[in-house]
């Protein structure tokens, strides 16, 4: 194991690089994350909080610079090591819940259990599980649009942890929810925290950010507060 689970090192990413139109969504970042921290990474809307999401999630690369997963440089892996980190290792939660509208909520959670290779019954296994932990085992078969947001983003929850991924990453995962559900998927992240995870999570909610150990402020594709604060998680 690595001294740090994740570490950024001078880390761009640019779109049309040496153009006029060039955009530095990351603009010499360097992070380092260590196994079991919540993390906390907020900024305004365009501050490249997402495109850093992206490239910790494996979903994109730096254009220069260095990202070191658990010790390995994911510059030097192929299409297929990184597919594997993402099914493997991460567990994505995102605001828009992504759930496939044609499928029930059983299904939706084994759907990454099926890349995994996972066979039926132990898919079905895990499914249950993580739909239990979230409080949605008895609507398993009810379809998304039975669901309320709240519920939906719960499905999108139990899918992410099914496998019991190291790591999750949550993209606003409470953005799209009222405040008082907002606060109950807030309390899910903690307690899997607690349980090992470690959990990095995207918002631009500064309340939000302020019940994390650590918030990462971005602004302009730079971070310009890095702080460990104390917290009271009930």
């Amino acid at each position: 194991m690595a001294e740090h689970l994740i570490e950024l090192r001078d880390v761009y990413k640019i779109y049309s690089e040496g153009l006029e139109s060039e955009v530095r969504a990351l603009d010499g970042i360097s992070l380092t994350i260590d196994h079991g921290e919540f993390v906390a990474v907020v900024g305004q809307s365009g501050c490249g909080k997402s495109t850093l999401m992206n490239v910790l999630g494996c979903l994109d690369i730096p254009t220069r610079g260095t990202y070191l997963l658990d010790g390995t440089d994911v510059q030097d892996l192929s299409d297929g090591q990184l597919s594997h980190i993402r099914n493997q290792e991460i567990g994505f939660i995102f605001q828009q819940y992504n759930l496939i509208q044609t499928l029930t909520v059983q299904e939706n959670v084994e759907l990454p259990l099926i890349y995994r290779g996972i066979d039926p019954i132990d898919r079905k296994e895990l499914a249950l599980e993580a739909l239990n932990r979230v409080g949605l085992a008895d609507r398993r078969k009810h379809y998304p649009t039975q669901m309320s947001g709240g519920q939906q983003q719960r499905v999108a929850i139990a899918r992410a942890i099914s496998a019991h991924p190291p790591v999750i990453m949550a993209d606003e995962p409470t953005g799209a929810l009222d405040s008082r559900t907002g606060q109950q998927v807030l309390k899910f992240l903690q307690q899997l925290n607690r349980e090992g995870s470690t959990i990095i999570l995207i918002t631009h909610d500064n309340g939000i950010a302020a019940t994390a150990p650590r918030m990462v402020r971005l602004s302009d594709g730079r971070i310009v507060s890095d702080q460990r604060q104390e917290v009271d998680w009930q």
